[in-house]
This record gives structure tokens, sequence and C-alpha cells, in this order.
């Protein structure tokens, strides 16, 4: 097995850490669903690394992988963390499709673990079984390794993943939607709620529906709504524009449709900051969940990836 070499040019370790960066990121993102949290924690993993006496360690992609796990689960079992997640204040950071920190996509469950509805289904396991799962589902850990990078023993590797598997498939609602059906099916939401045709939006909504609304921040705990009538109400009055809301934006956004997580999206731009996303789960068709996420502390990464992105033409120029 390679050893790491101090004698090499790279006497910090600099490349060889950088070389790991984007697979620790999108690690740490899956297991927090914070963007801004796994950044931290893997800058925090770097300054392990660099304090370790790397001639002792024969895996590094093992080691970083093993600190930045625990890293991770220092941090969903801390008292902050708990209480917000607890408080119903808690929602994933959006990513804008394309960002390495949503890391490996060659499988649907890479591609599943990601999704914002996955991040917020993992909430219901417990910090150990969600490194488990993870690790063994998006990242293809044998449960031999799972077990060194946890410091547990296979069975109970074994038996977090069961019970997770369980929990999730018992709350999952259905699989991966066609792009173009996905389009489709917002580009219709956008019509029916900017005409005000509630008739045609309660249409386009499974009966379970749920909205969910981090009210730009402005409240401390996210605004939850269900039934498909009265989605349809908080939507038509949501999406409506009013003086009031141009002015909480910052001016007139304009409406583009942009996957993010991997679902489809809405998102309103202002110059080049994002400002506000709409995202939206499908299933069988028709839309089971639709977010709101607008607070800035949440947009921040999305709208620097948004930069660097090349959007189509907007849905509406000037909302």
């Amino acid at each position: 097995m390679a050893t790491v070499d101090d004698t090499s040019t790279d006497r910090f370790g600099t490349e060889t850490f950088e070389a790991s960066r984007n697979r620790l990121a999108s690690l740490a993102y899956r297991l927090l669903g914070s963007a801004t949290d796994a950044e931290d924690t893997v800058q925090d993993a770097f300054l392990h690394w660099q304090a370790a006496n790397r001639r002792l360690i024969k895996v590094p992609e093992a080691w970083l992988t093993k600190v930045v796990t625990n890293l991770c689960l220092d941090r969903l079992r801390s008292a902050q963390s708990r209480r917000e997640r607890t408080a119903g204040a808690w929602l994933p950071e959006p990513l804008l499709d394309g960002d390495p920190m949503l890391g490996p996509a060659d499988t649907f469950e890479q591609r599943e673990s990601v999704s914002l509805a996955m991040l917020i289904l993992l909430e219901r396991l417990s910090p150990l079984e969600r490194a488990v799962y993870l690790l063994r589902e998006a990242f293809s850990y044998s449960h031999a390794e799972i077990a060194e990078i946890l410091d547990i023993n296979e069975s109970a590797s074994q038996q977090h993943l069961h019970r997770a598997r369980h929990r999730i498939t018992a709350a999952r609602r259905s699989g991966e939607v066609n792009p173009a059906s996905a389009r489709r099916i917002v580009e219709e939401f956008l019509a029916a709620v900017s005409s005000g045709r509630t008739e045609e939006l309660v249409m386009l909504l499974t009966d379970d529906a749920t909205a969910i609304s981090d009210g730009a921040g402005l409240t401390e705990k996210l605004l939850r709504y269900d039934t498909p009538e009265r989605i349809a109400a908080i939507a038509r009055a949501g999406f409506k524009p009013t003086p009031a809301k141009r002015r909480l934006a910052g001016g007139t956004p304009a409406v583009y449709y942009a996957p993010v997580n991997g679902a489809p999206a809405m998102l309103f731009v202002l110059g080049d900051r994002v400002v506000g996303a709409v995202t939206f789960d499908i299933a069988d068709g028709k839309i089971a969940t639709v977010r709101g996420i607008a607070a800035p502390a949440r947009l921040i990464r999305l709208t620097e990836a948004w930069r660097r992105h090349k959007p189509d033409t907007p849905l509406i120029a000037q909302w």
C-alpha cells in the first residue's frame, strides 16, 4: 500500500489532500445537508491532516474519509444541531446540478442520496445509521471498511444498514423522473400559478402533497402546508409579485428553470444573485412536494455556482 512521502515536493501534503477534497466535501454534504458545514468540516480535516504524522498513514484516502466522517458525526450529535433539527427550522442547502459537492452520480443510489428529499429522509436515521447508509449506498464501501471508519464491528455495520434501508424504503416516494417530463410539470405549475387557475394547480398535485417554506429566513420555524387546495392557495399568493416582495428581493428578479440536487426547480435571480429557489419532488407524474427556499444563508453556494452557469432563456424575464 502507498504511504505518504514527506520528502517529496508536497511537503505539507497539500496535493494529496486536494486530490481528495471534492470527494470529501460530497461525503460531508450528504452527511450534514449543509454546504457551509461541509466546507468547514473539510477544512477542519485539512488541519488534522497537516498536524498528523503522515509517514504513518498507509492509505491517505481511507484516513481522510475516517476523519471527515467522524467530524460530521460530531456535528450531527452536537447540542446546537439537535436543537435546530428537532425544532423544525432545518432544510438542506440546495446545490445547482454540476456542483462538484454533489459528488458521484453514476448510479441511481448515488444520485438519490444527494436529492433534497433523501437528505430530509436521512434525518429520520441516527447519525451512525446515516453514516453507514451513505458510505455503503453512495460510496460503495464494504462493511469491513465501514467498520474501520466508524470503529464498530462488521455485524454492527450490517445491522445499521438494515435498519436504515428499512426506514428509508418505508418513506421513499418513487424513482427517477424523466428530465423533460419534470420540466413540463414545472412549466405547467408556473403557468397555472401565474394565471390564478386554482383548479389546474390542484390537478398538478398529488393527493398527499406538502409544501414547505423557510419564510425567507424571517421565521424561526419552517412553514408547512398540506392538502392540494391549501397549497394551491398559498402558491397563488406567494407567486403573485407585489412591491413589498420586490423590495424584499432587492429588485425585480427573473425566473429560470434549473435542476437542483437532481430535481426540477425554479430559481429567482436578481442580477447574478439567486434570491429564491422553489424545488419540486415529482411522484407518479404529479408534484408531491414544493419547497420554497429564500433564506440568504441557504443560497450562498447556489449563487456562487449560478455565477459560473450559462442559463437558458428565463421562464419569466421580469417577475
